[in-house]
């Protein structure tokens, strides 16, 4: 089971369509978007600036379909073999870039805790690339 100290827990939702350079794209951001604090307390300061940790946890299920009904539909998801191909891929190329970093196990039950320092919680979504 993964554990991070100070740095970035990342729940990771592989839609339909996604590709490796769209997990390319996303660890670039991951890596230098700029969320931790500086000398000054403004958010300055990259996951590689701070030596932090990266937790990066699958999650299918922040690509549901929310939009009517009072139940989520999955279709929006990859298919599994699909999402823990590219989730696999993104933990791969995350541990070739960066030296701190853990993760959930794809598909399992987990229960996951967090400790959110400060109020600050981002969506990044990396849209087309190429």
């Amino acid at each position: 089971m993964g554990s991070i100290q100070t740095g970035l827990m990342v729940l990771v939702g592989v839609e339909r369509g996604d590709t490796e350079q769209h997990a390319d794209r996303l660890l670039e951001r991951l890596l230098s978007y700029r969320v931790f604090p500086d000398d000054e307390g403004r958010m300055n300061r990259s996951l590689q600036d701070v030596g932090g940790g990266l937790l990066l946890v699958s999650q299918f299920t922040l690509a549901a379909d929310t939009r009517k009904g009072t139940r989520p539909g999955f279709s929006p998801a990859a298919d599994p073999q699909e999402g823990k191909r590219l989730f696999d891929y993104l933990v791969g190329r995350a541990r070739e870039r960066h030296s701190a970093v853990e993760t959930g196990e794809f598909g399992a039950h987990m229960q996951v805790t967090l400790t959110n320092d400060g109020p600050v919680t981002f969506w990044l979504q990396v849209g087309n690339v190429g």
